[in-house]
Order: structure tokens, then sequence, then C-alpha cells
């Protein structure tokens, strides 16, 4: 069942989400050549406390840390790890929080220094696509424009979209209805309306779109090897078209 969200409500989610941002964009800074992953986990739980939040992760379902850190050919839920970063590296940080009985998620690829001309372009293109799938979350449009404008974004240039994980809805619950698919034909699923708000988290890879899960349970990566990023918005549909709850200063 999907929720509608009242304007306070909205505003609430939108309180969560920008400190999520905020906490991101720290980490983002953080990001060089020698750092580890576990270090970016301790400080975006110790910032998450620090703003009488949450961290929305830890124990969710199991999932023993505050981040999902995904480097290179690692999907999603990539588990922080003490292995230097290294330059050349993607990393993809996937972080939410639970602030006030509302949650906040969002995710970003960032490259650890100087990356390949691939790389460079699977961020961009990435990002692209989430933006795309953004358009596409107005009043009167169906759930699938977003996920048609995703996969048409990454397809167009010879990448692929991930099929095993989608988006969400979000509210009082970190995953609420409804699923928000990254591929798939156009007009399709439900009508969109004011009020709902839904994380839509493109995750594109470089080869192919298949992808497997590592013996730890959560790790997911690319059966081609084949680098993949992963960027997420966290985004409350209105009368006047998509708000993006999830930017930090009122960036994007």
């Amino acid at each position: 069942m999907v929720i509608l969200k009242s304007p306070n409500e909205i505003e609430k989610i939108r309180q969560s989400n920008v400190i999520v941002a905020e906490i991101l964009e720290i980490l983002q800074q953080e990001v060089e050549p020698g750092t580890n992953t576990m270090e970016l986990d301790q400080i975006s739980e110790e910032l998450a406390l620090d703003s009488d939040a949450k961290p929305a992760f830890k124990g969710y379902r199991g999932y023993p840390y505050s981040l999902c850190a995904s480097v290179n050919q690692q999907v999603v839920h990539g588990f922080p790890s003490k292995h230097p970063l290294k330059e050349g590296d993607i990393l993809s940080m996937d972080f939410g929080i639970s602030y006030q009985g509302y949650y906040g998620d969002a995710a970003i690829t960032v490259p650890v220094g100087k990356v390949s001309p691939v790389a460079q372009q699977l961020m961009a293109t990435t990002k692209e696509a989430l933006f795309s799938g953004i358009e596409q979350a107005a009043p009167g449009k169906r759930l699938s424009d977003i996920s048609h404008a995703i996969q048409s974004r990454a397809e167009a240039v010879g990448f692929s979209v991930v099929r095993q994980f989608v988006g969400h809805g979000i509210g009082k619950a970190l995953h609420e209805d409804p699923q928000v698919p990254n591929y798939g034909k156009p007009g399709l699923g439900i009508r969109l309306k004011p009020g709902m708000v839904i994380a839509i988290e493109p995750m594109v890879n470089a080869g192919g779109y298949e992808v497997k899960t590592l013996d730890d349970g959560w790790t997911t990566v690319t059966k081609d090897g084949s680098l993949s990023a992963h960027f997420e918005h966290t985004v409350a549909i209105t009368e006047e078209g998509p708000v993006i709850l999830s930017a930090a200063n009122g960036s994007q």
C-alpha cells in the first residue's frame, strides 16, 4: 500500500534527508588514495549520532555497518573495509538515517584520485539517469515512466541498468511501497500522485546487467567484473512536480 504524506510529513522527511546529504558531502571530501572505507563508516555513524539521528542501515535485516561502501565492480551493499582505496578506484556510498521518526536515504559515487575515462563516463551517466528519472516523478505520470527514463539514458551510451535491485517508497519506514525499478516500458504501473515520496536509485554497470551476491550475503558485484556506479535521491511528488529532498544546502 502506498502511503501519501502530508506537507508536514514531507518536511520531516526532508529534514532527515538533508542530514544524509550533508554527511555524504563530508564523506566525499575524505575520499582519497589511502583512505579506507572502515574509517568512512565510523565517520558516518559519528556524524549521524551527533545530529541526534540513528544510522538506518546498521542492524537492518542483519547488516552490520552504518555505511554501504561499494568499490569498483561492487554494485551495492559493500562492507566497509580496512583495505586502503587506491588511485583510479570509484566508490559508491549509500547512507541512511532515522531522524525524529522519519527516514532519509541517498547515495553517491565518487572518484578516488584520477580515474579512467570509462569510470568518469559511467558516474556521469548514472547521475544523468537519476535526474532523467526524477523528471518523470510528476503527478499523472506512471511509475514505469521513471524506470524507462533511467534505462533509456543508461543504455544510450552502451551501459546497462541493474535489474535485481529497485528504488522504493520511504517515510516512517526505510522501505515502503511502491518499488521503483530502473528499467521497463513506459506507461505502466501505478499513477503518480502528490504526497508520494520515493527513493530513486539507479545502479548502472559499464558491462552487462547481471550481478551476483558474495558469500557474506550482502556484497553484490557485477558478474562480468565491470565497474558499477550508484546514485540515489529521495524525491517528493508534489502538485508542482518532483522536489528533491536529499539535497544538501539546496544543491543537487
